[in-house]
């Protein structure tokens, strides 16, 4: 049972022009917690910090203060494997993050052999087979020969989710993974990290611009702008009570089927 939370955190960047040097502060006190089972949707404009939350959480970037905890212990230099471990990635594009030389078994092998260095070459077999299978990508044994152009954008994604599941995570970190997939197909993956979160007891964090989906995926709801969090409550009280006016700018702008067709009907009349 795993527990991400950040308290008080906080990025700024150097800029420099010339002589000049400007802060830009690119997360701004920012403070929540992930708990297993449950996802969180991050949303905001791009721009807002929500990326940089992201890189901070990888430990790709080191805040300017604040803390990352996992289970209530800080996140410490001698502690960067486990965490590593315990916190995986789904990044954007899946055209970028695979490999184009590598077959798909070669991307779930190498973090399975960091992870578990105690697995035979047939335990790592059947876990890359069970990895396939678990996100969908059958038959197996054919898949996982192929290389990442030989797919699909939304079968590569699940490559991606797939490599993301190999180390046995308790939290995953969701950055806009369908924001690059055709329309058609990305309701598919979103219901597949679904039912991966509920079926693993993961947390995940799903960040994304999209207001809609975020309603129908997440547990809550963060709102994020200019770096700061400036609404969060469950997903139907943000969505259908928003209080903040960006919130209320995003909830006018996100898709509603059901207000278009009332428009439909009375332009029909």
């Amino acid at each position: 049972m795993t527990t991400l939370e950040v308290r008080g955190l906080v990025k700024d960047y150097r800029l420099r022009s010339g002589l000049r040097t400007a802060k830009l502060r690119a997360v701004d006190d920012v403070s929540f917690a992930l708990d297993h089972g449950k996802t969180v949707a991050l949303v905001g404009q791009s721009g807002s910090g929500k990326s940089t939350i992201a890189k901070l959480l990888l430990q790709l970037e080191r805040p300017t203060s604040g803390d990352i905890l996992l289970d209530g212990n800080p996140v410490t230099r001698r502690g960067l494997t486990t965490y590593r471990r315990t916190v995986q990635m789904v990044f954007q594009d899946p055209f970028a993050s695979l490999n184009p030389f590598h077959s798909v078994a070669h991307h779930l092998e190498r973090p399975i052999r960091l992870h578990h260095p105690g697995m035979t070459d047939a335990e790592v077999h059947r876990r890359v087979l069970h990895l396939l299978e678990r996100v969908r990508l059958t038959p197996a044994e054919t898949v996982a020969q192929r290389r990442p152009h030989e797919l699909s954008g939304g079968q590569r994604q699940r490559v991606a989710i797939a490599r993301a599941l190999a180390p046995e995570p308790g939290v995953l970190i969701a950055d806009e993974p369908v924001s690059m997939l055709d329309v058609s197909i990305r309701l598919g993956v979103l219901n597949l990290l679904a039912t991966l979160q509920r079926e693993e007891d993961l947390g995940v964090l799903y960040i994304t611009h999209d207001l809609a989906t975020a309603r129908h995926f997440s547990d809550e709801i963060l709102v994020m702008y200019k770096g700061a969090i400036v609404e969060r409550g469950p997903s139907d009280e943000v969505i259908l009570n928003p209080q903040h006016d960006y919130t209320k700018t995003l909830a006018e702008a996100a898709p509603n089927p059901e207000r278009r067709l009332g428009q439909l009907r009375g332009s029909q009349g």
